[in-house]
């Protein structure tokens, strides 16, 4: 992989704050990027941001709540006004509650689509006029592999992430005369806090069904996103990739 051309590269991680988001902020941060670490979290946020200044690395924490406009316009007016627009955009906020579907209430499924789909429509499109001016950028969707097979008790949560894979290949297609790639990962289990909250015996159910037998790190979905962030996804736009253990084997 090909990370050394992050170098001096301006990257926007939503959900930086834990898991995921906070793994991927670090391998960028590692690779030379100027993380912008956006997050709800006011306290976890600044930690992500000293765990990469401790490392030699440059971060700045940006409060910010994706199901929330005003939010995301602030967030971008504050990158924005530093001069650079983002080269990469990772969006890796969410947040999931396990619950069959007749139990869902209309405020529960509103918030798991303003959070998981709209989040990160929203966010991307704050931020898209400074990539097509400048001519090239990577945009980086983390959804889930339930939005790609499905998963009882998490209905609505996997027709959000369904539908960011479809908003992840309709604007490669659009934005590929602008140099622009558009990419999507969806990981299967894994141990963030997240899946830590669902009940023990869910999780090692989860656990079992993987056929690598484990749960997948945080770091190991950051790969990936590392990946169609760098110059070796050149070529590549519109794809998505399960990062699942072999979990959902979906063509």
């Amino acid at each position: 992989m090909r990370l050394e051309d992050l170098g001096q590269k301006v990257a926007v991680v939503t959900g930086a704050a834990s898991g995921i988001g906070r793994a991927t902020a670090l391998g960028l941060a590692a690779a030379g990027a100027r993380v912008f670490v956006a997050d709800i979290d006011d306290a976890g946020g600044p930690k992500t941001c000293a765990a990469i200044e401790e490392r030699g690395g440059g971060a700045d924490f940006i409060h910010l709540d994706v199901s929330d406009e005003a939010s995301i316009e602030a967030a971008a007016t504050e990158v924005l006004g530093r001069g650079q627009p983002p080269a990469i955009v990772v969006n890796a906020a969410g947040w999931d509650r396990f619950e069959l579907f007749l139990d869902n209430s209309l405020e529960f499924m509103d918030r798991i689509i303003r959070l998981n789909l709209l989040g990160p429509v929203k966010l991307t499109r704050a931020f898209l006029p400074a990539m097509v001016e400048a001519r090239g950028g990577k945009i980086v969707n983390v959804a889930s592999d339930a939005g790609r097979v499905g998963s009882t008790g998490e209905t609505v949560y996997a027709g959000a992430k369904g539908g960011v894979i479809a908003f992840t290949k309709s604007l490669a297609r659009e934005l590929a005369a602008y140099g622009i790639n558009v990419n999507c990962v969806c990981p299967g289990p894994t141990d963030t806090p997240l899946f830590r909250s669902l009940p023990e015996k869910m999780q090692a159910a989860l656990t079992r069904a993987i056929p690598l037998r484990r749960l997948a790190k945080p770091e190991e979905v950051a790969d990936a996103i590392l990946f169609f962030s760098s110059s070796g996804s050149d070529f590549i736009t519109g794809q998505v990739l399960s990062v699942s253990g072999g979990l959902t084997m979906a063509g």
